[in-house]
């Protein structure tokens, strides 16, 4: 075991089993490292069972977080953890392929290490609820070495949910939030950071919208259907090329908040019938960006940019739509969101608009990083 000096660094491992008596593989697994030379254990999470990921076979795991002191170089402890999943008759099948058991080295200190062997922080990490759950349990407040983040807060992006990221998907970030929140200026800040496509929504394009908001209710169909038209062909699945990043300045999902809003319970109808026909060609966002501003300062703006159609919109509404957001991304469980609160982020701040796309670069398939 290691002995605590200046120069031991806290590491985290995470133990996963899913063959075999799975609590006894993680408890020998545990005092395996506790027997390590220059290794000591010194708090571990409880334990939590999650199905498999990805294409994985076999029954479901068991999962935990192990926090420990160590002496000498991750890589050292990296390859005394292969030495033990070797003991324990782990076999190095394919990806996702059951294991009697899983050790992977989440963190060592603040360092970032990537190497042919080893990436640390783990790169996958930040995807887990299963992972997270276990950090948070021994030490909540953590900063991520790479995403700046605490693990409380990259747990609460995924809603406890378990993510992958997946290369034959179109790689869909959505910028969602209320009108006059700053969606379109960050979606385009954003693409061109990560030196991709944005698509803004038809916005301008909507013929029937001033009509809508004139109070003329009998174009509100019109208007929902055209907007639903565009976006199923902007987003669809044979549109969009697999591994590419994409960003836009709404999400889909927002399509029943504003029929539900605008539209009568004959219109109502009819609109959900088109949407059941089409919405499943839509591709769903990898990540989502929630972009939250108080809609006092919203309404601000909305008036500043002068666009004769919106000037009947009131507070109330802009703050009913705040609700329905909140309520949209509670239950949410297609993709990580990102939560960026009133007066936390500047969409024209240059270098607050780089640290996000670095963040988003964490959550996206990249070919040259896999």
């Amino acid at each position: 075991m290691a002995k605590v000096t200046s120069e031991t660094t806290t590491a985290y491992v995470g133990l996963g089993s899913n063959l075999g008596d799975r609590a006894n593989f993680i408890d020998k697994a545990v005092d395996c490292l506790n027997s390590t030379e220059g290794v000591r254990v010194d708090a571990v999470s409880s334990i939590i069972e999650t199905r498999p990921l990805g294409d994985g076979a076999g029954g479901d795991y068991l999962n935990a977080v192990a926090r420990i002191q160590t002496v000498g170089a991750a890589e050292k402890l990296h390859e005394s953890m292969i030495a033990i999943e070797d003991s324990l008759g782990r076999t190095h099948n394919p990806k996702w392929a059951p294991r009697t058991i899983d050790l992977d080295l989440l963190l060592y200190g603040k360092e970032i290490i990537q190497t042919a062997r080893l990436t640390v922080p783990h790169s996958e990490m930040h995807l887990r609820h299963f992972v997270l759950k276990g950090m948070c349990e021994l030490d909540g407040d953590l900063e991520h070495p790479v995403l700046k983040r605490s693990m409380r807060e990259l747990a609460g992006r995924l809603n406890g949910e378990d993510f992958i990221r997946n290369g034959q998907r179109p790689q869909l970030v959505s910028v969602a939030g209320v009108i006059g929140v700053g969606k379109t200026t960050l979606a385009g800040a954003l693409a061109k950071e990560l030196n991709c496509e944005m698509l803004a929504e038809a916005y301008d394009e909507n013929p029937y919208l001033a009509d809508v908001y004139a109070g003329r209710t009998e174009f509100a169909l019109d208007s929902q259907l055209y907007f639903l038209d565009s976006r199923v062909e902007q987003l669809n699945t044979s549109r969009l090329e697999p591994g590419k990043a994409v960003v836009t300045d709404y999400v889909f999902d927002k399509e029943m908040i504003y029929a539900a809003r605008t539209l009568d319970a004959d219109q109502l109808g009819r609109y959900k019938k088109r949407h059941a026909e089409t919405a499943s060609a839509v591709a769903s966002p990898v990540l989502v960006i929630h972009l939250i501003e108080s809609p006092q300062v919203c309404l601000g703006r909305i008036r500043r940019r002068n666009r004769p159609y919106e000037q009947r919109l009131e507070l109330e509404t802009l703050e009913s739509l705040a609700d329905d957001y909140e309520r949209l991304f509670a239950d949410w469980r297609t993709s990580p969101v990102i939560r960026l609160g009133p007066g936390e982020f500047n969409c024209l701040d240059e270098a607050e608009v780089k640290r996000l796309a670095n963040e988003v670069r964490c959550y996206i398939w990249n070919q040259q990083r896999q």
